[in-house]
């Protein structure tokens, strides 16, 4: 096995035209606030705010943080940040010691070790399988 990088991610580079393009489908939806591609302390990654009006008040600020490598490993870590507390969970696909390549960090706290999990290969594939959770989440907000 590759050993992961100093990230804790994957051994390859990040693939910035698919961000590029994840930021320009993301920033289209009314959903999101704002949608960048930036480059914090060397680790390129989109960072997505999602529009407050999106959530019940009791949430903060809810964003999604995802790094996508040429190989198709990637992190998406979303996290919604309340007056008491985070909840966030991440999806991941890398080498490392505690769970498969494609594992899942559930909610409320992401702890490792993860569940271990199978993804596409196809980021648009996964960022919908993310998109689609996170909806579930935030009806679940809305209903409690």
């Amino acid at each position: 096995m590759v050993p992961p990088t100093g990230d804790g991610g994957s051994p390859a580079p990040i693939d910035r035209p698919i961000l590029e393009f994840l930021q320009t489908r993301l920033q289209a939806t009314r959903q999101v606030s704002r949608a960048t591609v930036t480059d914090a302390g060397g680790h390129l990654a989109l960072h997505v705010v999602f529009a407050p009006s999106y959530y019940p008040a009791a949430v903060d600020e809810a964003q999604l943080t995802i790094r996508w490598y040429t190989n198709d490993d990637f992190k998406i870590h979303y996290r919604e940040q309340h007056a008491t507390h985070d909840w966030e969970c991440r999806w991941d696909r890398h080498p490392n010691p505690h769970n498969t390549r494609d594992h899942f960090h559930p909610p409320s706290t992401a702890p490792t070790p993860g569940e271990d999990a199978s993804w596409s290969d196809d980021h648009r594939d996964v960022v919908t399988l993310v998109l689609d959770e996170i909806e579930d989440r935030v009806t679940a907000l809305w209903s409690d």
